[in-house]
């Protein structure tokens, strides 16, 4: 049997990655394949199967995706006062298999029930598993950052593969062999639940191994009584179930919901602020400006869950490179493929530039991000140019889109939650990977909103003129990008005092 190991003899390890990072690398990546591969079917499903217009269901997946990542935050929170990562991490893979389980069984019926299950197991699961990777590392530890980017490949991986195989045997052009074509549905639901179980399993096999990282915030108190507020937790995360199944259906309810978690979820933190020195404070204000940002970087690169989704399905041709694909996989799967492959490029680029004195600030990543994701886009508007007469272009062309995109990515996310960890102090250090979570979740409802603008204003046009609305929609969100950009580089000096030399 591997013998324990203290967290000092954890944080000591030597090489790149501590040993640890592999077992939470693969339990993330499982989850994730669970996850990108229900995402990646919702809009289709919506349309297809629930028979709404693509304005609905633009506006249904925002909703769906924004409580999603607004639970990350009540899942942290709940995570750093009660439940510890580890039982948080448990609780929401279980929720997780029973809302794929449930869809499963009859997606059509059973729809925003089996969603609202996965809603908040994801909210429970993932903001704590990504707090663990930080807590393999001390503070002042350089390796963390190289971390992050492993952890992050495998949340790709996971997304690649899951992005993929699930559209594609919903669409019927993968194992059309093996599943009958009225199960197409019930068998891709189906295997979010199976690899689901495969992350869960991995987790609890390997947790020994972490010393007491993640275990209970409340050791101290007698087992009885915190044995009952765990219980209270489990249990009300149950009963709150109905209430977000009403919330999702009925869109206007979400609107409510997001105009109040924010605004609390910011009070909660200034609240915590009152306790803190002020460099601990200023630091907390430079992360608030990255998880600002973060929101309207999330509003743009989720289209490709919604209004691209349907772009994909409606308008592009089926091959990349002379090879037969699915147009929806690879518009949720490209992406994955491509931080794959560049990710550990992009880490020695920095290293590059960091020898020679030379390497952009965070906040200056941030920017170019921005300028990348403005180009992605202009790309995916200029397909309009490769249109054939019934309204398809080029597949091959949008994927470079997705090409340039990944860059942007690569800028942001891994050291997006590598500098939530960093500028955060220990007491908040989940409730701020919440909060960095929270801002995906405004970032997938403005998508929503984004997308069925776009819908609307193409809303009973033919397929080429609903192409050309689509396109020149993407312009406008290319400029919006660019600017942003400009305005994070021109405030980089400012931000970067804030930081107090955090990297």
């Amino acid at each position: 049997m591997e013998q324990k190991s203290t967290l000092e003899e954890i944080q000591n390890f030597k090489g790149k990655y501590p040993k640890q990072l592999w077992y939470l690398f693969f339990s993330e990546m499982w989850e994730r394949f669970s996850f990108y591969g229900m995402r990646g079917m919702l809009v289709i499903f919506m349309v297809n199967q629930l028979m709404m217009d693509e304005k609905t269901a633009n506006l249904q997946y925002g909703a769906t995706q924004a409580f999603v990542y607004a639970f990350t935050f009540i899942g942290g929170l709940f995570a750093d006062k009660i439940l510890g990562y580890r039982k948080s991490l448990f609780w929401g893979g279980l929720l997780m298999i029973a809302g794929s389980v449930i869809l499963a069984i009859d997606p059509k019926q059973f729809f925003f029930f089996g969603i609202s299950f996965t809603i908040i197991g994801t909210g429970f699961f993932k903001p704590n598993i990504s707090t663990m990777v930080g807590k393999l590392y001390k503070d002042d530890d350089n390796r963390r950052d190289a971390g992050f980017s492993l952890f992050y490949a495998g949340v790709n991986l996971g997304a690649l593969i899951g992005g993929y195989i699930c559209i594609a045997v919903a669409n019927g052009t993968m194992f059309t062999s093996y599943v009958p074509v009225n199960l197409r549905w019930n068998v891709a639901f189906g295997f979010a639940a199976i690899v689901m179980l495969i992350s869960l399993l991995t987790f609890t096999q390997t947790q020994k191994s972490l010393s007491e990282i993640g275990l209970s915030p409340l050791a101290n108190l007698e087992p009885s009584k915190r044995k009952m507020m765990e219980m209270v937790t489990y249990v009300g995360s149950l009963v709150i179930i109905p209430i977000i199944m009403t919330m999702v259906a009925k869109t206007e309810y979400t609107d409510y919901f997001m105009f109040i978690i924010g605004p609390a979820s910011l009070l909660y933190l200034f609240y915590e602020m009152r306790n803190f020195s002020l460099v601990e404070n200023q630091k907390l204000c430079a992360a608030l400006v990255f998880i600002i940002f973060s929101i309207f970087f999330w509003a743009f690169f989720e289209q490709s869950g919604g209004s691209l989704s349907l772009f994909a399905a409606n308008n592009l041709e089926n091959t990349v490179a002379g090879i037969k694909l699915d147009p929806n996989g690879v518009n949720n799967s490209a992406n994955s493929l491509f931080v794959i492959v560049f990710a550990a490029l992009i880490g020695m680029v920095w290293l590059w530039m960091n020898k020679r004195k030379i390497e952009p600030n965070t906040i200056v990543k941030f920017g170019l991000a921005f300028i990348f994701l403005a180009g992605g886009f202009y790309v995916f508007y200029y397909t309009k140019f490769f249109a054939d007469a019934t309204g398809r272009t080029s597949l091959d062309l949008f994927t470079f889109g997705w090409f340039v995109i990944t860059f942007g990515e690569l800028c942001l996310s891994p050291i997006g939650m590598s500098a939530m960890t960093k500028l955060s102090p220990q007491k908040t250090q989940a409730v701020i990977m919440g909060m960095w979570f929270l801002a995906s979740a405004y970032g997938q409802y403005f998508a929503g909103i984004l997308g069925a603008n776009i819908a609307e204003a193409s809303e009973n046009s033919t397929n080429l003129d609903k192409l050309m609305v689509y396109a020149d929609g993407y312009k406008q969100l290319a400029l919006y990008a660019l600017i942003a950009g400009v305005i994070l580089i021109v405030i980089s000096p400012l931000v970067k005092k804030l930081m107090h030399g955090v990297k």
